[in-house]
């Protein structure tokens, strides 16, 4: 014999459901928000050890041509130190905070035809990996979003597909003693 439940009890459940909704989501907005905290924390870290252990070498600049993963790129300076084809100071940011991956981007063209619209960055020294997991991605371009916000001489943070992998990552702008927006500084870990 089924008894009926009585219209109390039922607005009763319903009313103790609603409370534990309204209880759990702001405590998961918050966990949600400090694990975002924890991410933003974690790039920005990473960044500020790429930009120092740049800025230590001298000012940014491009100096004549090199071949870059089978394509002819501007060299990137940091003082009087080549940046294109050496992983020194990259392969040391990924050693500081393993699973973190970093990679200096020069704008591509930047002798022939400044601030073009159609202009590529292009990695020079990354730890960034091709899908084979074997080789450094040099010589690919960085992708939108984050592509945009680079050519309008702003950073990126948030998280972008990177050669078919999402990435938690932060992009700044490499600016050079005019202003001039000439490479990217990027950093990221696997999501």
């Amino acid at each position: 014999m089924l008894v009926p439940v009585s219209p109390v009890r039922r607005i009763a459940k319903k009313a103790l459901v609603v409370v534990a909704i309204a209880i759990g989501f702001p405590g998961s907005v918050m966990l949600m928000a400090n694990d975002a905290n924890a991410q933003e924390a974690r790039t920005a870290a990473s960044m500020a050890a790429l930009q120092d252990k740049t800025a230590k070498l001298g000012a940014p600049k491009i100096e004549g041509t090199e071949e870059v993963g089978g394509k002819s790129v501007p060299v990137l300076y940091f003082g009087s130190t080549k940046m294109n084809n050496n992983f020194t100071i990259v392969d040391e940011i990924g050693k500081e905070d393993p699973g973190m991956n970093a990679t200096l981007f020069v704008k591509a063209g930047i002798q022939e035809a400044r601030a073009t619209a159609g202009e590529e960055y292009i990695r020079v020294a990354t730890t960034v990996r091709l899908p084979d997991g074997i080789k450094r991605a040099l010589g690919t371009a960085l992708g939108s979003p984050a592509l945009e916000s680079i050519r309008a001489g702003e950073p990126y943070r948030g998280e972008v597909e990177v050669l078919g992998t999402q990435y938690i990552t932060d992009y700044e702008p490499i600016k050079d003693a005019s202003g001039e927006t000439i490479g990217a500084y990027f950093v990221g870990y696997k999501k």
